[in-house]
């Protein structure tokens, strides 16, 4: 749930951003054209100019993955679901939704929005190619021309098998949540069928591994790990929306909060706060007076040797909207909050007053209880 990612710029409303894991699939995707593709397609070339092609092959698959994800977000953005942000992540985009689809027909419209896409851009870059055949181009810009063409195919083939959350699986859940009426079920039928692909996957290219074909065994065990955890993520997602929809933090939070004065020593404050309630965050007072907040990781950045010379105040973190949160706020806009911020206690504060404090730990114990009495019913 508490993943960074770094944003890198806005494309028509949506911010564009990568994952940590984006320069591992940069690398790999470089180093396979360079060394793999392009090589065994076009021999006899300098090694310089299947670099430069690696590079630029890498290029025009990461822009028509945003293209991809970007078909899906104009959709969503049709049906007023709010799209928080497109991520390049390990293998391929995402595109983040703050709530799940009205019904299922906008389901399979905005599922089906990205292959579309992918085969559109296959068209022309195969166009692309055969125009510039005709020009004259040279033959290493025709042969990564080629390669977009083929890859947009082929992400648009493989979008369409019915295996959560791929496009094609999230096609099949529409299908089987329209049948139904019941999105849970078909959510948790769909990642099943996400996590057996994914599976196989696995199976594929531990095979091809053994078959002496290491690049491609590589590719298939990665993508098979990375759909079958993404399938059962996007399950539990699901769950957690579900429970936690319209709900305010209010519910969740504890009114009886511990403070610390701002002329505490450091000392004081790790002995007898820190280590006695355990907290990582405590509201801050002045003669009775809300002024900020401290970070238990704080104390990190004083020496031992300071500690009884320092006060609380001189670590004091200003109130703002990245550390306070209002009574009435839904919990899911909350957790995102967490997620941004990497706080997993947030001060719930009502007309300039502290009214309480929210931690992670007891929403997701909560949840916790009530999938164990619920179930997946």
């Amino acid at each position: 749930m508490f993943r960074r990612t770094l944003t890198l710029f806005q494309l028509l409303g949506f911010k564009v951003g990568i994952d940590w894991t984006w320069p591992f699939l940069a690398l790999l995707i470089v180093w396979s054209l360079a060394k793999g593709f392009f090589p065994n397609d076009y021999p006899d070339w300098s090694e310089a100019t299947y670099w430069v092609m690696g590079i630029s092959g890498a290029i025009g698959l990461f822009a028509s993955l945003i293209l991809h994800e970007l078909s899906h977000s104009l959709v969503a953005r049709r049906y007023d679901i709010p799209i928080t942000q497109i991520t390049l992540f390990i293998f391929g985009g995402v595109a983040h939704m703050d709530k799940e689809p009205p019904n299922a027909k906008a389901e399979f419209r905005m599922a089906i929005a990205g292959p579309l896409a992918s085969l559109f851009l296959a068209g022309g870059f195969y166009g692309a190619q055969g125009l510039g055949s005709l020009l004259g181009l040279p033959l290493p810009m025709l042969a990564v021309l080629g390669y977009l063409g083929f890859i947009n195919l082929v992400l648009a083939v493989f979008n369409l098998f019915p295996a959560f959350p791929l496009d094609g699986g999230r096609m099949f859940r529409a299908a089987l949540w329209h049948w139904k009426g019941n999105l849970r079920w078909a959510t948790q039928l769909a990642s099943r069928f996400g996590s057996g692909f994914g599976f196989l996957l696995m199976i594929l290219g531990v095979l091809n591994i053994l078959h002496g074909r290491p690049l491609n065994g590589i590719w298939f065990c990665v993508l098979g790990l990375f759909l079958d955890r993404a399938a059962s993520t996007s399950y539990d997602h699901l769950l957690v929306r579900q429970t936690f929809e319209g709900e305010p933090i209010r519910r969740f939070m504890t009114t009886h909060v511990v403070t610390v004065a701002s002329d505490l020593s450091i000392r004081e404050f790790v002995e007898q706060y820190v280590y006695r309630h355990l907290h990582d965050i405590f509201p801050v007072v002045n003669d009775s007076q809300l002024v900020g907040c401290i970070h238990a990781r704080q104390v990190n950045n004083v020496s031992r040797q300071e500690w009884d010379h320092r006060t609380v105040n001189d670590l004091l973190i200003p109130l703002n909207n990245q550390n306070t949160i209002a009574p009435d706020t839904d919990v899911m806009q909350t957790l995102a909050l967490m997620n941004r911020t990497g706080n997993s206690r947030l001060i719930v504060m009502a007309n300039h007053r502290l009214v309480g404090i929210v931690a992670l730990k007891d929403i997701l114990k909560f949840l916790s209880l009530k999938l164990d009495l619920e179930g997946d019913r």
